[in-house]
């Protein structure tokens, strides 16, 4: 048995759900029953816990969690279940656009009087705020491009290369430091957080998990290539605008320069990815597949949805004076009361 070492640990189990996937990773005890994930709240801790440590070990795996459970097939079944739930759920209360044109046009338009959390973070933004943002958002950017490179060997012609092209620049273009993932652990450091793979995971909100596993969801299943695609579109269109919000937030605050420099970097980089997604990432795809269309459309549009859930989550809790965060940071600075 190969047992991953350098793995994270495995995180505090939230509920039923993900304390049985936990102690069966440790072999330890059985799986939940698929009925227990179908009657599980699709959107709380505990299933949406389940799933990302399910997903967890297709990337780096646990600490202590041998490397075959990856294609554990009991696990898989388990997996299924919990996606199943999950997007039963995203695709019920998601509104789709009516085409790819709609739904493309619509991410273009910046609104006049955003209130979204960029610009609270640039408006009224605290140290403490941007701390938590980076610490949630740590559980992405710190893979971040890998769950969209699932879909490479998925596509072909002109999508494939134009997606490969866009992934060499989020992977530092072959320079190791200049890898987004890195950046953002740059950014990390400025903002005294830890930069440790995973390490905030028990800190993080079903609504920040949420949004990490739906395009892991997407990524690792090709039936849904398509909305992975959209999704990383919705992706790339909204970060140059949001990131500009944000490196502003940064400066003003005094974050660091590292902590200014990711941001920028996106500003600048996602400007041209745009171009480059919209026209030969989706056009070459439904080019070469326009029966997905459809796919795209909801990859886009389930996006802004877990992402309206995550931003909600955020705001209400800030705006309450309170940390969005299930627990503090472990560093000694202090944080407004946790809820």
């Amino acid at each position: 048995m190969d047992h991953d070492r350098e793995g994270p640990k495995l995180p505090t189990a939230r509920g039923p759900l993900s304390a049985a996937v936990t102690e069966y990773l440790l072999g330890a005890g059985p799986l939940p029953r698929p009925e227990t994930a179908a009657a599980a709240p699709p959107y709380g801790d505990d299933l949406q816990l389940a799933l990302y440590v399910c997903y967890e070990l297709h990337y780096r795996g646990f600490a202590g969690v041998s490397a075959d459970r990856e294609w554990d097939p009991d696990l898989l079944r388990t997996r299924a279940a919990l996606e199943q739930r999950f997007l039963s759920a995203v695709r019920a209360g998601t509104r789709v656009h009516a085409s790819a044109e709609d739904a493309i046009a619509d991410l273009l338009v910046e609104p006049a009087d955003g209130s979204g959390v960029t610009h609270f973070l640039r408006d009224k933004g605290e140290l403490w705020h941007l701390r938590e943002y980076a610490a949630l958002r740590s559980l992405y950017h710190l893979k971040e491009a890998d769950p969209h490179a699932w879909v490479l060997p998925r596509l072909h012609g002109r999508a494939k290369a134009a997606m490969a092209a866009v992934e060499f620049d989020e992977y530092g273009g072959g320079r190791p430091d200049r890898v987004h993932a890195r950046l953002f652990a740059d950014l990390m450091t400025d903002l005294g957080l830890d930069t440790t793979y995973g390490h905030y995971l028990d800190a993080a909100s079903a609504e920040s998990l949420a949004t990490v596993n739906l395009m892991s969801l997407f990524g690792l299943h090709r039936g849904l290539r398509g909305a992975l695609v959209g999704h990383f579109a919705s992706v790339e269109i909204t970060s140059s605008p949001g990131s500009r919000r944000l490196a502003e937030a940064m400066r003003r605050t005094g974050a660091g320069p590292a902590a200014e420099h990711f941001y920028d970097e996106h500003v600048e980089a996602d400007a041209v990815h745009e171009q480059v997604v919209r026209h030969e990432v989706i056009g070459g795809l439904l080019e070469q597949e326009p029966h997905l269309a459809a796919d795209v459309v909801f990859g886009i549009d389930a996006t802004a949805h877990v992402e309206d859930r995550f931003a909600a989550r955020l705001l209400a809790d800030w705006q309450a004076g309170r940390s969005s965060l299930r627990a503090p940071l472990s560093d000694g600075v202090p944080l407004s009361h946790i809820s």
